[in-house]
């Protein structure tokens, strides 16, 4: 394999490889996203149940503590 050959070669992996991590960056992007309307929409449910068990009473208000993940919740 010649030099010229040999970084033609090299050329053409680093151009796959710079597409690659570009497609990687979107789908991070994207799915960082996905994380924070997800984030937002789970902050905005528990709000509401919270709301409802105010609304209801303790009596009435079943309370369980579950943990997901690093949230603990009360339902």
């Amino acid at each position: 394999m010649t030099d010229t050959s040999r970084l033609d070669a090299l050329e053409i992996r680093i151009a796959h490889q710079d597409q690659a991590i570009e497609e990687l960056n979107q789908t991070i992007i994207a799915q960082w996203k996905e994380i924070d309307r997800l984030t937002r929409e789970f902050v905005m449910v528990s709000d509401r149940l919270a709301s409802a068990e105010q609304s209801i009473g303790p009596s009435r208000a079943t309370k369980r503590r579950r943990r997901i993940g690093d949230v603990s919740l009360t339902l």
